[in-house]
């Protein structure tokens, strides 16, 4: 049984989908094992490291920091290629309607109580117009430009627009933000001009709902036998587990990762204490 204080995000929740015996070892376990998640190691790392610090140039640049500046620290070729197109494209500014009243919102962090837990999501930015608009920002940071049609699955996509929903009136002047208002947009530095835009409406929400509770009660009345090994192997070849669960030692290609094995791109959340989160009030 889960414990009590157990936060689920967005990380978790695609986890368990993929594999649930990866989701008890990893966040109810908490098994570090010693294995890579692909390989070229180096070559993965260095992507992981890029991903991470285009997300803190992005952040620098919303805080006010200049963008001169911030284009000095960008040391590798791909980093500086991917901050001169933001720099370009301007995906802030081209996603946030009037510009005289919208607002953006860097870092956000927003969270809701579904089925007893918690639900906590991490926004890379958050635009809002009044009443008009609200428009969910995430940056990808890999080198394929993933489909809509995948996109639409992750947990993500289902996670993000549904608690901004729920929550993030405090956002919209204390108005409740409509399902209708909303939008997730995936911006990839790598193909500025390609964004994936997801729009949003009341059905899409009333589905969300009913899903992210069903699967987070079914989580939490397993029994620690019912978290079952996955049937997809090709998942256990991204998986750090992979030795552990007797699926196999070599890690899989980094040239080989479709856009349906997506990896983390920076940021891991099993390492986020989310009890030091405050749920924003509704």
């Amino acid at each position: 049984m889960l414990p009590e204080s157990f936060s689920f995000s967005q990380a978790s929740l695609q986890d368990f989908v993929a594999c649930p015996r990866r989701f008890q070892l990893r966040y109810l376990l908490r098994l570090r094992w010693p294995a890579a998640e692909v390989e070229p190691i180096e070559e993965h790392e260095r992507r992981m490291m890029m991903g991470r610090t285009f997300h803190q140039m992005v952040q620098q640049q919303h805080l006010g920091v200049p963008e001169s500046r911030i284009e000095r620290g960008a040391s590798d070729p791909d980093l500086l290629r991917w901050w001169q197109n933001y720099c370009v494209y301007r995906p802030v500014t081209s996603f946030s309607g009037d510009a005289a009243s919208a607002s953006a919102r860097s870092e956000v962090t927003l969270s809701a109580t579904i089925a007893r837990y918690r639900l906590v999501a991490m926004y890379d930015l958050i635009v809002v117009e009044p009443g008009k608009r609200a428009v969910i920002l995430d940056w990808k940071t890999s080198d394929t430009r993933t489909s809509e049609a995948i996109l639409r699955e992750r947990m993500q996509t289902r996670i993000y627009p549904y608690l901004l929903v729920q929550v993030g009136a405090a956002l919209n002047c204390g108005q409740l933000i409509r399902p209708e208002m909303v939008e997730m947009i995936y911006w990839f530095p790598a193909f500025p001009d390609a964004p994936a835009r997801l729009p949003y409406d009341a059905d899409h929400f009333s589905r969300d709902g009913a899903f992210l509770e069903q699967l987070i009660e079914r989580i939490a009345d397993m029994e620690e036998d019912d978290f079952c090994l996955t049937s997809d192997l090709r998942q256990c070849e991204y998986c750090i587990y992979r030795s552990f669960c007797d699926r196999g030692i070599a890690a899989g290609n980094l040239d080989d990762v479709t856009a349906a094995y997506e990896l983390q791109e920076g940021d891991v959340e099993v390492d986020i204490d989310f009890e030091q989160i405050a749920e924003i009030e509704f």
